[in-house]
């Protein structure tokens, strides 16, 4: 397994500390008046979801996760299962609602998603950044509200809801913003 000196370390690096895998989220190199450089890292569990912090000292190493990223299409709910396929070789792994986090809530069938396996163990899924999603509930405008800024949640069909300006009507489609959850604008279909 290769493995990454301290000055190979950035954000967005997959490494392996304690058996687990980890991704690297911020990355700061620390020179103090005295004494050896520091890289102090802030890793999120790439099972877990947890995040810690964790300090090397310039000149130390560190094991690379055993992780693929691949690309994989949601086909199907099934309870508390989530079924994917791997676009290439057609092979099926099921994620828990547990392990997608908050990524079901954009899941539509046939999505293109991308995939992270870890000793060929489906972990975790990143949708794309924009979805459209249809609103199957949403409470009507009041009539005569001009107030700018209004906002009010809606259901979506995956089941998720979202916060929304208050002139988005049931049976309307909305983009979304899958990397913070956030209402982007209506599209027309």
């Amino acid at each position: 397994m290769p493995t990454y000196n301290t000055s190979d370390l950035k954000k967005g690096l997959k490494v392996k500390l304690d058996g687990d895998p980890y991704l690297i989220v911020e990355c700061n190199f620390v020179k103090p008046g005295k004494g050896q450089a520091l890289y102090k890292l802030r890793i999120r569990n790439l099972i877990r979801g947890t995040v810690i912090d964790r300090t090397l000292k310039s000149g130390d190493s560190i094991e690379a996760a055993d992780v693929e990223e691949i690309e994989a299409q949601f086909l199907y709910q099934q309870l508390d299962k989530y079924v994917f396929m791997d676009s290439k070789t057609y092979e099926q792994y099921e994620l828990t609602k547990d392990q997608l986090d908050d990524a079901w809530k954009f899941l539509k069938e046939s999505m293109e998603c991308r995939m992270v396996l870890y000793n060929n163990n489906p972990i975790t899924i990143t949708p794309p950044n924009h979805v459209v999603l249809k609103v199957t509930y949403a409470e009507p405008a009041v009539r005569g509200n001009t107030a700018t800024n209004l906002s009010k949640p809606v259901k979506v069909e995956t089941g998720a809801e979202f916060i929304v300006p208050a002139f988005v009507e049931q049976d309307e489609s909305i983009k979304i913003d899958t990397r913070t959850g956030e209402y982007l604008e209506r599209v027309k279909e």
